[in-house]
């Protein structure tokens, strides 16, 4: 189950990249959102496609600038310490997508699918401000803060959707 959760969520060396994804996820259905006539199953292939398309990017850009970073080719296992890392970004697209799914499939009701996915991310991003804050281990109002910081990120993908919907 760690396993899945670290997969999913981030552990100490992916959590950045799931930070990212997340954020990511939220602006693309934020984005993709805004255009009428964009279904779900169109926003979850923006969602997967954006994700992926910036995961290789960043891994990408790692291999590049870890090998001028050494002055040489890095090996296999850096390369593959480089893809987990990087990995995390489209592995945060997993949940949000599979609820753009189940509304694309008529499930759920597709906008409903869609604030459950915005809500999702909106609730990982303070998941992961309660780790910081744990590992940190703040007192309960630097975890209060932590994990409002990261809430805040959400909140603005949220507000940026109601405004443009109107």
């Amino acid at each position: 189950m760690r396993r899945i959760r670290d997969m999913l969520f981030g552990s100490g060396e992916t959590i950045a990249g799931a930070i990212y994804g997340t954020i990511v996820v939220l602006a693309t259905i934020v984005a993709g959102g805004a255009n009428e006539g964009v279904g779900n199953w169109q926003l979850a292939v923006a969602v997967v496609v954006t994700t992926i398309v910036l995961g290789l990017a960043h891994l990408y850009a790692e291999i590049v600038a870890g090998g001028i970073e050494r002055r040489r080719r890095l090996t296999g296992d850096e390369n593959a310490r480089v893809w987990r890392r990087e990995v995390a970004i489209p592995l945060a697209a997993v949940f949000p997508v599979a609820v753009l799914i189940l509304g694309a499939l008529g499930a759920i009701d597709e906008s409903t699918a869609v604030w459950v996915a915005l809500l999702i991310g909106i609730a990982t991003l303070g998941f992961q401000g309660l780790r910081y804050a744990r590992v940190e281990q703040m007192h309960w109002t630097g975890t209060l803060l932590s994990v409002a910081a990261n809430l805040s990120l959400g909140l603005v993908m949220v507000a940026l959707k109601v405004a443009i919907s109107h």
